[in-house]
């Protein structure tokens, strides 16, 4: 299948990805637009996992502020160099990210920061409600599972869905930017203010 330039243009308003790598990802895939998608963010995970022990003692902190100053969020975002800190790009992903944090109010970055108590009280109250159904108990473990990890991909910033974008989760926003940024990105931390809270 031939590719246009149409179709390059498509694949990298959707993906943010290089020109020459939607180029590369739609040719691999025959022009198959969701399996480019794929494709490329195979290629983010690939390049995120290689640069993961890369120290990132560069960054920028960003705030963000909603409801004429009644709730607020900084992020810390990391990486490698101060070259990367001052792209748009960058920029734009932590912008991005503090209003994400406002937005969605995660309790901590991935799942090891969620407290242990907290977990345990969401999980009583599945195996209560799951057992209270009249489910088998031998089920009973499957189903609370399976809860658990939709809980988690709700209060977990890594593995929610971007604010603006539900397609993506913001992992997936991450291993995109250092795909194209080339260098490893974190995000170090997080905090979020709301007046009366």
């Amino acid at each position: 299948m031939k590719i246009t330039s149409q179709m390059v243009k498509e694949l990298r308003d959707t993906t943010k990805a290089g020109m020459m790598d939607c180029k590369k990802a739609l040719s691999e895939n025959d022009g198959d637009m969701e399996k480019a998608v794929d494709f490329l963010r195979q290629k983010g995970l690939a390049v995120a996992a290689k640069r993961a022990d890369r120290a990132t003692s560069e960054g920028i902190i960003e705030f963000y502020s909603h409801s004429g100053g009644k709730l607020a969020a900084m992020v810390e975002i990391g990486c490698e160099t101060d070259f990367v800190a001052k792209t748009d790009a960058f920029i734009k992903f932590a912008k991005d990210m503090a209003m994400h944090v406002a937005a969605m109010n995660p309790v901590g970055l991935d799942r090891d920061e969620v407290p242990a108590e907290m977990l345990e009280r969401e999980k009583a109250i599945y195996i209560k409600r799951a057992l209270d159904s009249g489910k088998p108990e031998n089920i009973v473990e499957k189903i609370v599972s399976g809860q658990v990890n939709k809980y988690y991909s709700e209060i977990c910033m890594l593995e929610q869905k971007f604010v603006k974008d539900p397609d993506v989760t913001i992992q997936d926003m991450l291993n995109s930017l250092i795909a194209s940024m080339g260098e490893n990105i974190t995000i170090k931390r997080f905090a979020r203010f709301a007046i009366g809270a």
